[in-house]
Parts: structure tokens; sequence; C-alpha cells
């Protein structure tokens, strides 16, 4: 196998993914693997791919706005407009993680004070006699 081009095992081993997942970025339109017979054979271009579109999944990023983002791409360019955009969409989905993460601390306070008060009345409570 060439050094350039990877097949879906190495690409599985070296992304951590499935060949299902694989196969499905590619229904997608989001990498494209070259075919020789029924093998998928992966080029440099599809790994910086891969690694982009897991990296948005990570971030929260929809696959459309992945798409949106890949499509920017200008090899050999500047990529200004894909920064740029790449920016927009990482501060909204920073903004709505931060609020996420805000109410989830509220909600870690508030289970807390909750849990706090039940072991206190548990404690107070006499202890039952069993019957029978």
């Amino acid at each position: 196998m060439s050094d350039d081009l990877m097949s879906i095992r190495q690409m599985c081993d070296a992304f951590a993914v499935t060949p299902r997942t694989l196969r499905f970025y590619e229904a997608r339109e989001l990498i494209f693997p070259h075919r020789r017979g029924q093998h998928r054979l992966y080029d440099r271009r599809d790994r910086a791919r891969l690694t982009l579109i897991l990296r948005g999944k990570r971030f929260g990023f929809s696959l459309e706005q992945i798409r949106q983002l890949l499509e920017l791409y200008e090899p050999g360019g500047t990529n200004r407009a894909q920064v740029a955009a790449t920016i927009e969409i990482g501060r909204a989905r920073l903004a709505d993680m931060e609020q996420q993460y805000a109410e989830l601390s509220e909600a870690i306070a508030e289970l807390r004070v909750q849990i706090t008060d039940a072991q206190g009345r548990l404690s107070a409570a006499p202890h039952e006699q069993p019957t029978g």
C-alpha cells in the first residue's frame, strides 16, 4: 500500500472509528475515498478532512456546519473565508456550551443541596424496628 493511501482498516485504526463511520461520512459526501474494485483507499486529503470532521463533532458542530466549513477550503490559498466561518461557528457553539455548563453547574449545586437535606432528614428520623 502506498504511503499516501490508507485502507479502510488503517483509517479505522489511525482515527479510532468504525468502517460504518467512514462509510457514513462518505455517503454524506464529507470524504471521498478512491476506489479500487471493492476497496476504499483514503489519501491525505481524506485524512485531513476526517480530522476536521471528528474535531467538529467533538465540539458539537452539526454535519452541515462541518460540510460548509470543508467546502470553504482553498488548496494553496489563505483560507480566510474558512477560518472566519470557523471562528463564527466556534463562537456560537462556545456560547451554547457555556450556557449548558452554567445550567449544569446550577443543577449539580441544587442536587447536592437536595441530597444533603435528605441525608439530614434520614439521620433525624427515628429508626424503625422491623415487625414480624
